[in-house]
């Protein structure tokens, strides 16, 4: 299916999680927060948020250092 991550078009697997997103994206170490579609996904809910066609994801990495 099609979706939208930081303005670029990506095709990933149907029925796929937030958390299953952020494995193949290889994020899964890092400390993430997720707009989809306007709203912020609370990390909470990643692995319980199935993505849709059509859906428009804004992935923030937080990065640390001095």
């Amino acid at each position: 299916m099609n979706i939208t991550i930081n303005g670029e078009m990506k095709v990933v697997a149907a029925s796929i999680s937030l958390t299953e997103l952020i494995a193949s994206l290889d994020l899964t170490n890092n400390r993430v927060a997720i707009e989809r579609n306007g709203a912020i996904v609370p990390r909470s809910q990643h692995a319980q948020t199935l993505l849709t066609e059509g859906d428009t994801l804004e992935i923030v990495v937080a990065v640390g250092g001095g």
